[in-house]
């Protein structure tokens, strides 16, 4: 199939894909309110495989240490994936199922797989990263760029994490804890019960993020959107918490974003 846009449509949501942009999420429309900040690097596009910024680019795989492009200098940000053109392997009026197979400068070959479904309330996108050889770790996670302002009040974010990670100058974390500090934010928090996060535009919608994951970025500290990031694991996790994606156990992932109006 080819790798043009494909619209879902459910009521009166509708979501554009983007599978030759990285497998993104270009635009989430309510009512045609469009809640995504537009443009080629923004929407919500899947952070694989690995979430975040890694330190030096460098991670353990084994006993060989890897060494990825530092596209975020003096570290490696937010995985291989959003820079190339996914596979759409099957689509619906309210759903696509998008694949990618690793390639370098990722040192494993593997699949990646993912299903966007979409229903009147709610959006769905479920991940997936398999390999039917060496064994690797990785990370899965998604980075929505949500509109600070819909043409009224700005948005306000609620939400209750354990913890946040202390970040250290080099914006990673440290492996400190600390009680969670008033924004703005470019951290890492805690969430053991899973994420939730609820962003509201006054007097006209509220939108819910949650994730069975227990890791959450927040972003905010620029002008235009609020990024809540749910994740597999903190930046930097290929070395500090790995997930082993092995060819009886692949890794998996879900967040559910579901609104109302107000």
């Amino acid at each position: 199939m080819s790798d043009e846009d494909i619209t879902l449509t459910a009521g009166d949501a509708e979501v554009t894909v983007q599978p030759g942009n990285g497998g993104r999420v270009g635009g989430l429309r309510i009512g045609g309110l469009e809640l995504l900040r537009q443009g080629e690097r923004f929407g919500c596009f899947p952070m694989v495989p690995w979430c975040g910024r890694v330190r030096d680019g460098r991670f353990l795989d084994g006993a060989e240490v890897r060494q990825m492009p530092l596209n975020a200098p003096p570290h490696a940000i937010h995985g291989t994936v959003r820079d190339h053109a996914w596979r759409t392997a099957r689509t619906s009026p309210d759903e696509v199922v998008l694949t990618y197979e690793l390639v370098d400068p990722w040192p494993h070959s593997g699949l990646v797989t993912q299903v966007v479904a979409l229903t009147e309330d709610a959006l769905t996108l479920t991940m997936s990263v398999e390999t039917y050889d060496s064994s690797f770790p990785a990370q899965i996670g998604w980075h929505p760029w949500f509109n600070r302002n819909l043409g009224g009040e700005d948005v306000t974010l609620g939400f209750d994490p354990a913890w946040q990670e202390e970040r250290g100058d080099d914006h990673l974390p440290t492996g400190n804890r600390l009680d969670p500090k008033p924004g703005p934010w470019d951290d890492c928090f805690g969430m053991p019960g899973g994420v939730e996060a609820t962003l509201t535009w006054p007097g006209q919608l509220e939108l819910k993020v949650t994730s069975r994951e227990e890791w959450v970025v927040v972003y905010d500290e620029q002008r235009e959107a609020v990024c809540v990031e749910p994740q597999t694991g903190p930046p930097n996790g290929l070395n500090t918490l790995p997930h082993l994606v092995t060819p009886l156990e692949p890794l998996e992932a879900s967040t559910t974003w579901t609104w109302r109006r107000l």
